[in-house]
């Protein structure tokens, strides 16, 4: 039996693996030979010590360590979940740096949308400070799950020499593992003010490539002036927009309002049903187009000076025939092209500027939020579901089964987004929040309200807004899921081999019981999940046999017994279970010390493989 790597997906061999495969000749012994890609690549390599670059201090090691595998693990929290057995959503708790490693094998390329609302840098909200030596036991220690008095949550003051240093080198990592979940044609949008919003423009250009820019939208998310300012009074932010390949992204559009439908009216009762005209000159002058046409009420009517007609006169008069051109009541008008309302997209190309009266505005998400929550202010700055809902509108397909993540996940403004329009539209997107669990200032109403930190604000929102949502939209109430699974960051569930030889009876006993002490079948189910590459939300059946606890993940695919002393029985269930499900690969599990006997182990694995079930791990 194989033992099941724990470290998430190795992105480096990943990338080397793909070099070699494109170039063989550049292979070298196991390496990469670095002269003889140049010279495949010829005068593509850029080698002047002067060239267009952004960098700073810190930028290799960031982007070095976001290809270091993670050895952490997500564990299950079924107890702060909501319809745990039957949900596709997900809300993790963790370091959204380490998380995403774990998510890169499960959710590889299939990431329709990503939303983001990072700290702004603003000099009070910057908490990610990252641990390049152990990020796990960095995270373990900032939230308090390791002994120790823990270490406070970072800011980035503005006197700080390294001010944007260090927004950079928490950015970097992160939007370069996130390019990684998306779909071909799948989407990032990031939430921004002027203070990192020229830094982000080109950090999103090295990593998605300026070639893939969509959109810098600017959101109107205040109403009134802030007259103690002493020159401006901001009242936007920004949403940049990238694709993963702009060739691959298709924009469904903003649905046309009944306000733009009534301008369309039908006058002269054409067959055709509604109209509205529009110009037929155009600039600049093309002379084949500039001609004397004749009204019907016989008046010769030329373009104005410096235009000319959009049409050649050949397809004016087809035009003319098929009554597409008006000339007015009285037919003694300048001519105007009919645009008959059955004939145009039923979509309107959205604008980048969004107005506040359209998707909402920054105190009226407070103001509704604040109602969510029995009118306590437990959060000051939360976006509008409206804006988070439009976005999805443009770029998700309510059939699909779209995955939108957001890993900034604040207070769950995009999971109520994701739940609303699915109601709306009956939809099945999926969502998959994450959320450092930064804990709640004691001095504000959201700690004086029983809430500890961001997560538990965040997950009581999906909560309370997935019933209010549930209760007004009763016809769809089968359909529509307001749940989600909890899971929460920690170190991997299986004990390091580290023996000190002045307790090597502790040592010893370590490789008898190799699961950390306190840690449950479940929690080593999901770390086997999540190594896998397997979808954290697949349905999970168990049974009993010779009181051995059978695990069956995505109907065989994968079954696992973690169980100790496991006898031949407990194989033939195994093979009964493949042989009934039938799934086109089954894969083993057992725990690395998990059989009675060794000659048990040896039949076992014969069996198996007897049986067609070829990949048999243990951990």
């Amino acid at each position: 039996m194989q033992k099941i790597s724990k470290k998430s997906m190795d992105l480096v061999t990943e990338n080397v693996a793909k070099l070699k495969e494109l170039f063989p000749e550049i292979n070298c012994e196991g390496k990469i030979d670095l002269e003889k890609l140049k010279i495949i690549l010829g005068d593509e390599i850029e080698e002047n010590d002067e060239k267009y670059n952004f960098t700073w201090n810190g930028k290799k090691k960031a982007l070095r360590y976001a290809q270091v595998p993670s050895k952490g693990t997500l564990r299950p929290c079924k107890e702060e979940s909501v319809d745990w057995d039957n949900t596709k959503n997900l809300y993790i708790e963790g370091d959204n740096l380490e998380v995403l490693k774990l998510l890169q094998k499960s959710y590889f390329g299939k990431v329709k949308m990503i939303y983001i609302d990072p700290p702004y840098n603003t000099g009070n909200d910057f908490v990610y400070n990252d641990d390049y030596k152990d990020n796990i036991k960095n995270y373990l220690d900032k939230t308090n799950q390791i002994d120790g008095n823990g270490k406070k949550y970072g800011t980035n003051s503005e006197a700080s020499g390294r001010y944007h240093t260090d927004w950079l080198n928490m950015m970097y990592p992160r939007l370069r593992l996130a390019k990684n979940l998306l779909r071909d044609d799948g989407v990032i949008f990031i939430s921004i003010d002027d203070n990192e919003g020229a830094n982000l423009k080109k950090i999103c250009d090295e990593v998605y490539g300026e070639e893939n820019f969509i959109a810098q939208v600017i959101w109107e998310r205040a109403y009134s002036p802030v007259n103690l300012k002493k020159h401006f009074s901001e009242n936007h932010d920004y949403m940049i927009c990238y694709a993963k390949h702009i060739d691959n992204l298709i924009c469904n559009g903003l649905k046309r309002s009944n306000e733009a439908n009534s301008r369309y009216q039908n006058p002269d009762d054409d067959s055709r049903g509604t109209w509205m005209s529009s110009d037929l000159s155009v600039g600049p002058v093309i002379e084949e187009k500039v001609y004397e046409i004749l009204t019907p009420s016989g008046r010769k009517v030329l373009p104005p000076n410096g235009y000319c007609w959009r049409y050649t006169k050949e397809k004016l008069d087809v035009m003319i025939k098929d009554n597409r051109i008006w000339f007015g009541e009285t037919g003694n008008n300048v001519p105007r092209i009919k645009r008959f309302l059955s004939e145009v997209k039923d979509s309107v190309t959205p604008m980048t500027i969004w107005k506040y009266s359209e998707v909402g505005h920054s105190q009226d998400a407070k103001q509704k939020l604040k109602e969510l929550f029995d009118n306590k202010a437990v959060f000051d700055y939360p976006k509008s579901v409206l804006l988070i809902k439009r976005i999805m509108e443009l770029y998700t397909d309510k059939d699909k089964k779209d995955i939108v993540v957001d890993f900034f996940a604040g207070v769950s403004t995009t999971a109520h987004a994701v739940m609303q329009l699915n109601a709306e539209d009956s939809g099945n997107r999926k969502l998959i929040m994450v959320q450092l669990p930064e804990p709640t200032d004691e001095k504000s109403e959201a700690f004086k309200s029983g809430y500890k930190n961001i997560c538990e604000i965040g997950k009581e929102r999906i909560r309370r807004a997935g019933k209010k949502i549930k209760d007004e939209n009763q016809e769809n109430i089968d359909k529509l899921d307001i749940g989600f699974k909890v899971f929460k960051l920690d170190s991997s569930n299986i004990k390091e081999w580290n023996p000190d030889y002045n307790k090597l009876d502790i040592a010893l006993a370590d490789i008898l019981d190799n699961f950390v002490d306190g840690r449950t079948e479940e929690d080593v189910l999901y770390e086997i999940i999540v190594k896998y590459g397997l979808d954290l939300t697949l349905p999970v059946e168990t049974c009993f046999i010779s009181e051995k606890k059978i695990f069956n993940i995505d109907r065989g695919a994968l079954i696992a017994c973690l169980d100790k002393q496991i006898t031949i029985d407990v194989i033939e269930e195994i093979i009964k279970i493949k042989d009934k499900l039938k799934p086109e690969e089954t894969r083993v599990v057992f725990k690395d010390i998990g059989f009675k006997k060794d000659d048990i182990k040896i039949n076992a694995i014969h069996l198996l493989k007897k049986n067609n079930i070829k990949e048999i791990m243990s951990i």
